[in-house]
């Protein structure tokens, strides 16, 4: 059934909290997690930063930081007995949620597994929603998994 398993992590609570149901399809399905971490160098600079600043110290920072949080998710992986290989991507000008569906159609993914931040109102509208438009554009099966204290207000509605 679900094979292949994407799962975008960005160290995040509900990125753990999706990659905790990923290790739970994988265990159902004997599938394999492919991690990936998108670096949008855009959240962390300012553009005024001088050009050796920033590919000296704040490009190199940020790269240790995404290899930190896949090692971490790798590590609850392993230690789950789930095979995994990751992958670490630079935007590149495009957006996080464009990334995610075209490397889900590269691989051949099964299904993306991802947390949702479940922001409403205006925070959405000025933020954006990556995985709603993952959601829209993907050409696999999307499982989104909220925040812990989200969790109540879905029972109630």
């Amino acid at each position: 059934m679900y094979k292949k398993i994407l799962v975008p992590v960005d160290g995040s609570e509900t990125s753990n909290r999706a990659l905790e149901q990923a290790i739970r399809l994988a265990r159902l399905s004997e599938g394999k997690i492919r991690l990936i971490h998108i670096l949008d160098t855009l959240l962390y600079t300012n553009g005024f930063e001088r050009p050796e600043i920033y590919v000296h110290q704040m490009l190199p920072s940020m790269l240790r930081n995404g290899h930190r949080i896949l090692a971490d998710a790798r590590h609850v992986l392993e230690a789950q007995g789930v095979a995994c290989d990751c992958h670490l991507e630079e935007c590149d000008g495009r957006r996080v949620s464009e990334i995610i569906v075209d490397h889900a159609r590269d691989w051949k993914a099964d299904v993306i597994v991802m947390g949702t931040h479940g922001r409403r109102g205006i925070n959405r509208l000025v933020m954006g929603s990556d995985a709603e438009l993952v959601v829209r554009t993907a050409p696999v099966p999307v499982l989104l998994v909220r925040p812990a204290d989200q969790e109540g207000e879905a029972a109630r509605a």
